[in-house]
Parts: C-alpha cells; structure tokens; sequence
C-alpha cells in the first residue's frame, strides 16, 4: 500500500465530488488550447509509461505540411502540483495505484477545465490502460478545447442572417468579427483573417447539388473544390487560382455535423501557377432534405509558421454550422 501514497491522495482530489455543489465558485482556468498538464512521477515520465504516452500525445496531426504534435506537454511531480498548476485548462494525470481505470471529470479546479486521470495496478496494467484509451484521451482534450474556443466566437461574431449566401440558402456559420469579409456572391462566402507577416486565415463556404453517389462519399470532392476555386478564389496572377495539391491525396472521414451525416477532408490547398501551399480542412454536410452538399472550409496560409493552432480554431468555427 505505500506505493501509492500522495499519488493516490491526489487522484481522489481529482475524482471526488465537491460537497458544494454548484454553490462553489472556480477561478478562471489559464493556458492556450492544445496545451496539456501531465501530473506523473519524472521516473515514469522518462521511462515505458512515458514513452508509451508519447506516442499518444506527440503523434503529428494528420494534414498539416510538417509534422506538429497534438499537444505542447509541461509534465510535473505530483508533489508539485500546486495551486498555480490546478488552473491549468487540460490536466492528464497518471500513475500507479491499486486498481486500473480512466476517469475524466470537468471544472474541479477552475473552469472551462478538463482533467483525465489514468490509472494501472502496475506498469502493465498501466501501459494498457493508456493504449485502450489514447483516442478517448485525444477525444475528451479536443473537443474541451473546441467548446472554449467556440464559446469565444460566441461572445462576438458576425450576424449570419445579414449574410447573402447564408439567408439566401438557409444555413448559417458563426465567423467570428477577428475575421474581414472578402466576397459575399449569395452563392459563395469568403472572410479571412489576417495574420502577421502577410500571412492570413480564410474560411469559404458554399453549396453543390448532389448529382450522384460520387458526390455523397467524396470521391468527387477534389473535383468540387477544384471547381470553386477556379470560379471564386483567384490568385494574384492573371490565370492562376487555387486547387487541391496535386501531390497529396485528402484524408477523408466519415463525421456527423449538426446531427448530419458529414465529410471531413483534411489536405493541402496550392495555387496553379503560383508558389503558394498550406493546409485545409473543409466539412461537407450532406443535406438530404435539400439534395445538396453544404460546404465549408478553412484554409491558412502561414509557410514560416506552425499552423496547428490556426487549423483548430478554424475547425472550432466551421462546427459551429446550422442548417435551417
């Protein structure tokens, strides 16, 4: 029983109850999205539980032109797990006590928090419990991270319904007023961002009839964006203007989007005839009601910065997507 110690006081500080209730009041939870808090013995850190946790939370993000981890990782000792890091947004606890198991709980210390504690009777039962539970692990942080950035938009972003392409084809995205109109056809909506050092953000959106099977299991969404992008995002020469990266095949997955069938496609974006490339994600929600595929998509254009960041706060803002 002595091996687990603190470390055991510590996790039933994580799992337990508050006897307040929704009386008590939690300070504001600090640190930017995709940052995680690791509370675990340095000698479990730098040996086979760490490494097999890394392989977890250091796995590249899928999409991106060079490799980016999931999350920016600070690890400390239970024992120094005081009050400056119990504010922290996203804590993983993990350790050794005398039973296998993964909790995750919401606003213990502060909020918007999330703290996940995994749990193994040895370093076996350990090791297996955080392989069982790397996609939940990954699942549980991002989505907390996409509702606190979405709860930001929500304080202040442009009215949809005054948008042309949103009223007249009776859907709606939250863009959030950081963001500049480009174009806004009643067919095609543009807004970007701009970032430092002429670098921007860009979110389009747009719909396409359904015209075949094709069109439902993205085999045709290269061609449809290719086809947008001729019609509607020039570059900055004469002829040039925008396609998918003709060297790199989409990732597309099967997503559910304001409670519809969706497909994600992650990729690189380039201009043709231009030296310009980055990453893009775009969401197509298959909307069968209106035989049509309602798009929309984002785009960075950042070639001397990480972009990882960027992308989720894009993501952040094309869930926020309701159709009438």
């Amino acid at each position: 029983m002595k091996k687990i110690g603190l470390f055991l006081a510590i996790i039933s500080l994580f799992i337990s109850c508050d006897t307040g209730g929704n009386q008590k009041t939690l300070k504001e939870a600090n640190g930017r999205m995709n940052n995680l808090l690791i509370v675990m013995k340095n000698s479990e850190w730098q040996g086979e539980i760490g490494d097999e946790l890394r392989k977890i939370i250091a796995e590249p993000v899928l999409g991106l032109p060079q490799p980016e981890a999931q999350f920016e990782v600070t690890q400390v000792p239970p024992e120094s797990f005081g009050t400056m890091f119990k504010a922290s947004r996203s804590i993983l606890n993990i350790g050794i006590v005398d039973k296998n198991s993964f909790t995750a709980v919401s606003d213990v210390y502060a909020s918007p928090q999330k703290i996940i504690t995994i749990t193994g009777k040895d370093k076996a039962g350990l090791i297996l419990e955080i392989q069982n539970n790397g996609k939940a692990l990954i699942s549980e942080f991002k989505n907390a991270d996409l509702l606190t950035v979405q709860r930001s938009i929500y304080k202040d972003y442009w009215d949809p319904t005054k948008m042309e392409t949103f009223s007249k084809n009776g859907y709606s995205v939250k863009i959030p007023k950081t963001f500049s109109k480009v174009d806004d056809t009643g067919n095609f909506v543009w807004y970007r961002m701009r970032l430092d050092g002429g670098n921007s953000m860009e979110l389009f959106s747009y719909t396409v009839p359904i015209k075949s099977i094709d069109d439902e299991n993205g085999n045709n969404l290269v061609a449809i964006r290719d086809t947008i992008g001729k019609k509607y995002i020039p570059g900055e020469i004469e002829g040039s203007y925008m396609i998918t990266e003709e060297a790199y095949t989409p990732h597309i997955f099967d997503v559910k989007l304001d409670g519809k069938n969706a497909l994600e496609a992650k990729g690189k974006w380039e201009v043709k005839g231009l030296y310009m490339a980055g990453p893009f994600l775009s969401y197509s929600v298959i909307d069968k009601a209106n035989n049509r595929l309602v798009v929309v998509e984002g785009l960075t254009y950042a070639p001397s910065m990480n972009k990882r960041d960027y992308m989720f706060e894009l993501e952040a803002i094309m869930k926020t997507i309701k159709i009438n």
